[in-house]
């Protein structure tokens, strides 16, 4: 956006930032997040503190004061992004995607900062790691990030005194990405938003905390899994019994073998319409020795290229169309473009600072910066019209009805432990109409 731009929106972003006025307890940084906000929205090449500073006409060093030693409530600031979407933009059938990005930095000096895999670069590389949880409404008409967390390193942050330099509080200690994952939709929860569906990608799929933790707070699924991902198409007699890779699964089990495929419209790229073809049929793992099910297992191959296949993992309910399982779990791009849109606008990744509070400030300003972004153009959008609610046989069209793919079960017995009986997942029936609400008690939006 230009100096033009942005003074256009004027009374709207000075609306929109009364909204966090309580989050300070003095005038002076509520005038630094104006400035702060107004220089992400700005057109500036570089936005890191000295360029935004420059362009509001303040010293830099009152910036790096505001991120570092100023007293106010950014954890206050973080929850009151949750509320304003809840009231705003709530969707009962909204989806909340979990991902982890990137951020390339030189030296040893910024908090969390290590030799890790950076998706920026894709490779392995020195970079600070932030976990994020995003907002996605069902149709993606509309996406924001909900929360975002610095990932602090197992091995290299445990010396005191470069904690001690950094910044880190002595209670922020190593955690695993998916518990910090967790937490986020706890903190989500607690401020009024609903989640119809979670989704992920295979690294958290992997992890069976971050699936049992999903579980027990009865949140919906869908979650990308690698094709050695291990189960069985059929409940097993014990837990001893060896499982199968789902790609093996996939190619010669019966219950795949003897399903036609089924292609669906998923959206429209620049490349034009995307179009995959799936299967799905009942599926049980097991976990900390017990065999759980029954779940599903969807297997997606482009058409376009057949040798590029995806694996699905959910605990959707019975009855559910294999056309919504699709669209969950296609729908990670949202948070792709969220964070595209953080870096590539609002200078996400452009911190030059060092400690570990103005990291995490930083993080959340941006937020506050895209949530304004997110809802100007949900503004100027409009109401978006009925297609392409989900991935559809029927090209473009939208749908009523669809046939599910999955046999019935009983909701009592919805992944519990196996007792030794398995439906036949060949078995069809009609679906319900949109939109899909998922009726098992086990997995009842928390």
């Amino acid at each position: 956006m230009t100096e033009d731009q942005i003074l256009s929106l004027g009374p709207e972003l000075a609306d929109y930032l009364d909204e966090f006025s309580d989050c300070f307890g003095r005038s002076e940084p509520r005038s630094h997040l104006a400035s702060y906000v107004r220089g992400q929205l700005s057109d500036l090449l570089q936005k890191s503190v000295e360029p935004i500073a420059n362009f509001a006409g303040v010293a830099p060093r009152t910036l790096q004061e505001f991120l570092r030693t100023d007293v106010w409530d950014h954890p206050k600031l973080r929850d009151r992004i949750g509320q304003i979407i809840a009231r705003d933009h709530a969707d009962p059938q909204t989806i909340g995607i979990i991902d982890d990005s990137g951020h390339p930095k030189k030296g040893s000096k910024t908090a969390c900062v290590s030799r890790q895999y950076c998706g920026n670069t894709g490779k392995i590389d020195n970079c600070v790691v932030s976990v994020h949880l995003s907002y996605v409404s069902y149709d993606t008409s509309f996406r924001a990030m909900l929360d975002s967390t610095p990932y602090v390193p197992e091995t290299t942050w445990d010396d005191p005194d470069r904690r001690r330099q950094a910044g880190i509080p002595e209670d922020v200690v190593y955690r695993p990405k998916y518990e910090i994952a967790l937490e986020q939709l706890d903190r989500a929860i607690a401020n009024g938003l609903v989640f119809g569906w979670m989704t992920a990608d295979e690294w958290y799929s992997q992890k069976p905390r971050f699936v049992a933790g999903l579980e027990a707070r009865q949140q919906r699924f869908v979650l990308e899994v690698p094709r050695n991902f291990p189960g069985w198409l059929f409940c097993p007699k014990n837990a001893d019994q060896s499982p199968k890779q789902v790609d093996n699964l996939c190619r010669f089990s019966r219950p795949m073998m003897r399903q036609p495929w089924t292609r669906f419209y998923v959206k429209d790229t620049e490349k034009g319409p995307m179009v995959w073809e799936a299967k799905a049929a009942e599926f049980w793992l097991r976990r900390e020795g017990q065999v759980l099910g029954p779940y599903w297992l969807v297997v997606a191959r482009n058409v376009l290229d057949p040798r590029e296949e995806k694996y699905f993992f959910s605990n959707a309910s019975p009855g559910t169309p294999l056309e919504a399982i699709l669209h969950v779990g296609f729908a990670r791009w949202p948070v792709e473009r969220c964070l595209q849109d953080e870096k590539s606008k609002l200078g996400l990744s452009d911190f030059e600072v060092r400690n570990y509070q103005s990291v995490c400030r930083h993080l959340l300003l941006t937020q506050v910066s895209h949530l304004f972004l997110a809802r100007q153009t949900s503004r100027l959008r409009g109401e978006k019209s009925g297609d392409h609610v989900v991935p559809s046989p029927h090209g473009s069209q939208r749908i009523d009805r669809c046939p599910a793919a999955f046999s019935p079960r009983s909701a009592a017995t919805t992944r519990t432990r196996c007792q030794g009986t398995a439906t036949n997942p060949t078995k069809k029936r009609q679906g319900p109409a949109l939109p899909y609400k998922n009726a098992s008690p086990a997995t009842t939006n928390a």
